[in-house]
């Protein structure tokens, strides 16, 4: 690749970023979505309304854009919540480098299962996978439940869009930072 194409991607990502930011979505917006978001996690995972119950917290990205020319880069804004109410907002943003092409919209939740998991997340100033935590991956296949029984890691994410769970996927190098929404 020349320098000039890899200009050009870069010129593309950092376009992309910066619409993301600019096109900042209402604290109701992203509540709205938040909840909709939910209802299909429900829908698709057995359990997962009492799982979410049993957790410290847990952050819901109802839509989260990913797009790539060789050079990629994802972004979207979600909720923090405890206890079932928003207690914050965020943005998840994260890069990547190699062979991919075209563009992607997906869901998160993460799910905070100890209350010093939380209190890690909520207290950092801008909460990197791999860096500042680890999240483990949640595969859930065709007839299994998700519980506090046979799910033991402190933080753990589920990926899913409108076709069910998504497999191989990966958070690291994911950054979560704290939005002004009020």
């Amino acid at each position: 690749m020349t320098f000039n194409k890899t200009l050009r991607i870069g010129a593309i990502f950092s376009a992309f970023l910066f619409a993301s930011v600019a096109l900042a979505a209402s604290a109701e917006k992203i509540n709205r979505e938040s909840d909709e978001a939910l209802q299909v996690f429900k829908a698709q995972v057995d359990g997962a309304d009492v799982f979410l119950n049993q957790a410290a917290g847990y952050l819901v990205f109802p839509r989260v854009i990913k797009v790539g020319i060789g050079v990629g880069g994802e972004s979207g804004e979600g909720v923090l919540r405890v206890g079932g109410s928003t207690v914050a907002y965020y943005r998840t943003t994260s890069g990547s480098i190699g062979f991919q092409l075209g563009a992607q919209a997906k869901s998160i939740v993460i799910a905070f299962m100890t209350p010093q998991a939380l209190e890690s997340f909520r207290k950092s100033e801008g909460w990197k996978v791999g860096v500042d935590g680890s999240v483990a991956l949640i595969d859930i296949g065709a007839g299994k439940t998700i519980d506090s029984q046979n799910v033991k890691d402190p933080v753990v994410g589920f990926v899913f869009g409108s076709k069910g769970l998504m497999y191989n996927l990966t958070l690291e190098g994911t950054k979560f930072t704290k939005l002004d929404k009020s």
